[in-house]
């Protein structure tokens, strides 16, 4: 039934972008992963009907959308109706291909997948159809001539099964074309960017691809280690994961003007250690964060982040990422939940290796969303093994929870176990969070750890921080990313251990244990981030120190005005 909608739905999209902002309220996805698990077909009478009500509405969500293709080809495929779902999967190829600015998918594996499928199926049409658009998206990519001329091949097979002689001798001549070797020239190494290499842990299952973006999926793994090696433009602006936009023609992620998963690497434990206690030998600091990211996150899209966050911050150390099997998708967030809490069991594991192997003598950690239950378990796991009370030498240096969708009441229990770990924890929350709303309907309207406003958790452990005024993507629930504002407050965290009163923006309440409310505006000029980059790079400690630096690395002179107050409450609080 899903089909029934793809085609006019896919031509409202084109016709209302730009998109206007999603609402803030629940679609009735949770209802639709249960269903999904328990009655497929009742999912696709469900997906019918949000699809309907994504058109009438006139402002689609693109994202919504195409997690709702995505299921729906799945849940076809699993009730034996191949052809339906080979025809919804090129539909979405195509709704990926014009939508690449947004979504950051890479249309191509699904128009592969959309042609396997239909070939099972006996529909050498769509089959046709999917490759024909597979080796253009290759082409505009300039992937390798073998690569093309592999997927020619493959058209040449389908237009002779379906009788078509002439087609099929076109795309064989065609074929040997792409492997004549060009005529002057060479495609160089492309220029403008820097490589971060973000060292991993994930238990995700390896997927069999050898393509960076498709290397580990949403299936359950072992713990593997690993290196991600991630491109950031020169251009990059920062608190932005830039990807291709077909409106600016870019059909191909570009290393000059994207930020690239360029490659993965799996490593045994000995040599990822190796190489990890290599870089800090060369880190004059010998500091590290990881980061656990969140529902509906994909593995290459957890590597971009995580790379963007270090890479924004001027962060003098090494990134490193826990991956757990998030199903990337924004209708499994059930799939999500049953899966998270083993993920910190792995991750508990894997923090004792990194503490006892590394190097690293500063550790700070960063868990977004969902990924909080996988970091809390993580933590209370450890604290109970070591038998940690207070008092103890911190284990992990800054310790930051940002939008964990989390019981309150139990993130609260936990608090007092876990709080000997850290030097500092704090607590990002915003009550503009549609996902953490979502959850809490889930959850018996039981409130979550993560939602801010008059209702945000306090407790005497923890630094807790309304960012409400600044959830601005789909679900406001990527700000502590997203903003260059929150990024300089991590970024003085992680160098000065800053409490709250002395850091830029901050305005607290009036209770006894306060809610500390982060202003907009207040810290947003990008400069800032520069500027705390060079402090930290020149070891600055005091106020006379920062001014020095900044007047010699700030031009405007306005400029160093504005920041030089800034400065000198974080460096001499």
């Amino acid at each position: 039934m899903i089909q029934r909608l793809t085609c006019a739905l896919v031509a409202a999209l084109l016709a209302v972008l730009p998109l206007a902002a999603p609402a803030q309220e629940d679609p009735g996805l949770i209802g639709l992963a249960y269903l999904a698990e328990t009655d497929p077909p009742a999912a696709l009478d469900r997906i019918d009907a949000l699809l309907a009500a994504e058109e009438a509405g006139g402002a689609p969500d693109v994202r919504l959308v195409h997690d709702l293709y995505k299921l729906g080809a799945e849940l076809l495929t699993g009730q034996g109706r191949g052809a339906e779902a080979a025809e919804v999967l090129l539909q979405l190829a195509r709704f990926a291909a014009a939508n690449r600015a947004v979504l950051n998918v890479d249309p191509a594996p699904l128009y592969d997948d959309a042609a396997v499928l239909a070939l099972a199926n006996g529909n050498a049409e769509t089959a046709r159809a999917a490759l024909e658009a597979l080796v253009e998206e290759q082409r505009a990519g300039a992937l390798p001539a073998a690569t093309i001329a592999a997927t020619l091949q493959r058209l040449a097979t389908v237009a002779e099964q379906a009788g078509d002689a002439a087609s099929a001798s076109r795309y064989r001549d065609e074929a040997e074309a792409a492997l004549l070797p060009p005529a002057s020239g060479a495609r160089g190494d492309e220029d403008g960017f820097r490589m971060v290499d973000v060292y991993y842990a994930t238990d995700r299952a390896r997927t069999g691809e050898s393509d960076p973006n498709e290397f580990y999926g949403p299936g359950r793994g072992t713990l593997e280690l690993g290196v991600a090696s991630v491109s950031v433009p020169e251009t990059h602006t920062p608190g932005l994961v830039e990807a291709p936009s077909i409106w600016r023609l870019e059909f191909r992620a570009n290393p000059a003007k994207h930020v690239v998963l360029q490659s993965v690497e799996p490593m045994e434990p000995d040599s990822f250690y190796t190489r990890l206690s290599g870089e800090f030998a060369r880190t004059p600091g010998k500091e590290a964060f990881v980061f656990v990211h969140g529902y509906n996150v994909t593995f290459d899209a957890a590597a971009r982040r995580a790379a963007q966050i270090a890479y924004d911050m001027k962060f003098i150390g090494v990134p490193i990422l826990y991956s757990w099997p998030s199903r990337g998708t924004t209708v499994g967030y059930v799939a999500d939940t049953a899966v998270v809490q083993l993920s910190g069991r792995r991750l508990t594991r894997f923090l004792d290796e990194l503490v006892a192997r590394s190097g690293a003598e500063t550790i700070h950690i960063v868990a977004h969303s969902m990924g909080n239950r996988a970091l809390t378990e993580a933590l209370e796991l450890m604290a109970l093994r070591r038998e940690a009370k207070e008092g103890d030498p911190p284990v992990f240096d800054q310790v930051l929870f940002a939008a964990p969708d989390v019981d309150a009441g139990l993130f609260k229990e936990i608090l007092p176990t876990i709080r000997p770990l850290a030097r500092r924890m704090t607590l990002y929350a915003s009550e503009e969070d549609w996902a953490l709303t979502a959850s809490r309907k889930l959850h018996g309207d039981m409130p979550r750890a993560g939602i801010g406003g008059k209702t945000t958790l306090t407790a005497p452990q923890i630094d807790s921080i309304d960012m409400s005024e600044l959830g601005e993507d789909m679900l406001a629930h990527s700000y502590f990313a997203d903003d260059s504002s929150a990024l300089a407050d991590m970024m003085t965290l992680f160098w000065t251990n800053n409490a709250p009163q002395n850091r830029c923006g901050m305005s607290p309440d009036k209770g006894v244990v306060p809610i500390w409310t982060y202003r907009r505006g207040a810290c947003s000029d990008r400069s800032l981030i520069s500027v705390l980059g060079n402090l930290q790079r020149e070891n600055v400690h005091t106020a006379q120190q920062a001014r020095v630096v900044l007047q010699r690395t700030v031009s405007d002179a306005e400029m160093v005005k504005k920041l030089e107050p800034v400065v000198d409450a974080i460096v001499s609080p």
